[in-house]
């Protein structure tokens, strides 16, 4: 089986394919600051609470956003299944050729994306994935990668208002009763929701105005399903794409 590994800034979204099926998928909190050795116990508990057995991994293959835990998932992978991960960088094949001024630039998840929905949707398109930052990515028709638009991700905005206000709340990322609240909550929510399906419906506008009107969107990430709820532009929802072309790539390099 082939072990996943999605390294972001908020979670870890891990899977473990056998063939093309995600037979087992976890998402955990990212924490820079554990050891090896505590991720390996996390991962060793996960496999057997699944009734899995390390030794039914033959393969490993990562990507990361966040530099101190690559080296940390090396060592965890290497200690759990003898055997090092294959880490998106710009020297590994992608089958996606990247248009970025500097294509080291490029998150690793955001080069799985396009990798995956090419394959899947075809082009253009443009994937929406909503994690610690909202990005947008721009998939040609020939399938190159050809740059994007990255904001503040949803809850980091949510929580911004937070921090940076006296007397505003830490509110829940949800949909309010309408869109004018009665509320203090309801009126944040109102503001984070739906601005941001704002935010999203004028970005897909705009890219769609440079790629043509037959450009299809795909939305991933955890509010992915919520954003996708309230506008009509989201075409697909794939919570695994990033998996998905995790999978893609180890396939190219094996």
């Amino acid at each position: 089986m082939l072990f996943c590994l999605d390294i972001g800034n908020t979670n870890i979204v891990m899977g473990l394919y056998e063939g093309d099926e995600l037979r087992q998928h976890w998402r955990i909190s990212t924490d820079a600051h554990k050891m090896p050795d505590e991720y390996a116990v996390l991962l060793w508990n996960l496999f057997a609470q699944a009734n899995l057995a390390l030794t039914q991994v033959e393969g490993t293959i990562m990507a990361s956003v966040v530099p101190p835990l690559t080296g940390v998932f090396q060592e965890v992978c290497q200690g759990l299944f003898g055997q090092p991960a294959l880490v998106v960088d710009a020297g590994i094949k992608t089958g996606v050729r990247i248009r970025y001024d500097n294509p080291r630039e490029v998150g690793a998840d955001r080069v799985a994306n396009a990798v995956a929905v090419y394959r899947l949707y075809g082009g253009p398109a443009c994937v929406v994935d909503f994690g610690t930052a909202t990005t947008f990515d721009a998939i040609s028709r020939d399938g190159d990668y050809l740059g994007g638009a990255i904001a503040p991700g949803v809850y980091v905005s949510a929580e911004a208002l937070y921090r940076t206000t006296a007397k505003l709340p830490r509110i829940e990322v949800a949909r309010p009763p309408s869109a004018i609240g009665r509320n203090t909550v309801q009126s944040m929510q109102s503001g984070v929701l739906f601005g941001y399906v704002g935010l999203v419906e004028g970005m897909v506008a705009r890219f769609r105005a440079e790629l043509g009107d037959d450009m299809r969107v795909i939305a991933t990430g955890g509010l992915a399903q919520l954003m996708a709820s309230e506008t009509a532009v989201i075409q697909a929802v794939d919570p695994w794409i990033t998996l998905k072309g995790l999978r893609f790539i180890w396939e190219m390099n094996r």
